[in-house]
């Protein structure tokens, strides 16, 4: 089914806005009865292999920057950008020989290609069944639109210790930044609107393999 959001005036409406696009982050969505317009479907910008082929790019650009795999870290910005960076692992251990360890971090509810409203996102947990001290972090999520969420878990690396180094993955740069970040690896540039929403779609949360431009509605 299509995400829905609302649109409304005032404090209060905003507010709830705030709450129901937090709600499509976690994955379910909840809103008052009448209130709602759907988001409708643009394109498909991505399908299932093509996905396939931008992570195995992006590994092998990552094993070739580092190179190889000793000294890297993964670390998937919660929800989506878990299961990338566990397919992204899967490849560099098959094209170099070692599978790098991966962690999580959660950035709560807010999620940086939904909504403008969270100025400053909160990291909710940080899972790292490794040592960050002098390895190659790289970071994964799915899109990367103002930058505040990658900031945010840039600082949630650095308060588990001081990394060689930080890198960026991202499977969509869709533009618009607000902040000085920059991808180091991404999988498919595409040029959007603020109206617009790049929808990433994977099997562990919606079933399906696929990235879509969504419209928001007016």
């Amino acid at each position: 089914m299509p995400a829905k959001s609302l649109i409304g005036k005032g404090a209060s409406a905003r507010a709830c806005l705030s709450v129901c696009l937090a709600g499509i982050a976690a994955g379910h969505f909840f809103m008052p009865a009448g209130e709602e317009k759907h988001m409708k479907l643009k394109a498909q910008i991505l399908d299932e292999a093509a996905i396939g082929r931008a992570l195995m790019r992006i590994a092998h650009e990552i094993a070739e920057k580092n190179t190889g795999a000793d000294n890297l870290a993964l670390v998937g910005i919660l929800r989506r950008g878990e299961p990338i960076a566990r397919r992204i692992r899967a490849n560099i251990a098959r094209i170099e020989g070692v599978e790098p360890p991966c962690g999580s971090i959660d950035i709560g509810f807010y999620r940086d290609d939904l909504s403008p409203l969270a100025e400053a996102p909160e990291v909710r947990k940080t899972e790292l069944p490794f040592e960050v001290k002098d390895r190659d972090v790289v970071l994964v999520d799915d899109v990367l639109y103002t930058g505040r969420t990658a900031r945010a878990a840039i600082e949630a690396i650095f308060s588990c210790g001081r990394p060689r180094s930080i890198q960026l993955a991202v499977l969509v740069d869709r533009g618009h930044r607000e902040l000085p970040i920059r991808a180091d690896y991404v999988g498919k540039n595409i040029p959007t609107s603020h109206s617009e929403l790049v929808e990433v779609r994977l099997p562990e949360f919606d079933g399906e393999t696929g990235v879509y431009l969504m419209d928001l509605s007016h």
